[in-house]
C-alpha cells in the first residue's frame, strides 16, 4: 500500500480507469457475439445491419478513448463486416 499522497490517489484514478474499461471490453464482446449469432440465424437482413452499424460505433468509441489500439478495433470491424456481407449474400 503506498504511503505517498499522489500515489494512493493515482491508486484510486487507475482502478476506475480499470473498472471502466473492462466494461467497455465487456461491451464490445457482447455486440460481437450479437452480430455473429444474428449473421449464424436467419435475422432479419436490416436488424443484422443495425447489429453491426451498433457494434463499429462501440469499437470506435473504444478506439477513440484507447481501451483498445485503433488496429485492433479495425480488424474486429472488419472481420465482422465480412462475416455480416457473406451472410446477408448467402440469403439473396
Amino acid at each position: 500500500m503506498a504511503n505517498i499522497k499522489s500515489q494512493i490517489k493515482r491508486n484510486r484514478q487507475n482502478e476506475k480507469r480499470r473498472e471502466k474499461n473492462s466494461q467497455i471490453k465487456s461491451s464490445i464482446r457482447t455486440a460481437s457475439k450479437k452480430v455473429i449469432q444474428a449473421a449464424e440465424s436467419k435475422e432479419n437482413p436490416d436488424q443484422l445491419k443495425d447489429l453491426l452499424v451498433r457494434l463499429i460505433k462501440t469499437v470506435d468509441k473504444a478506439a477513440a478513448g484507447r481501451v483498445i489500439h485503433k488496429k485492433t478495433a479495425a480488424r474486429k470491424k472488419s472481420r465482422l463486416a465480412k462475416r455480416v456481407n457473406a451472410a446477408l449474400q448467402s440469403r439473396s
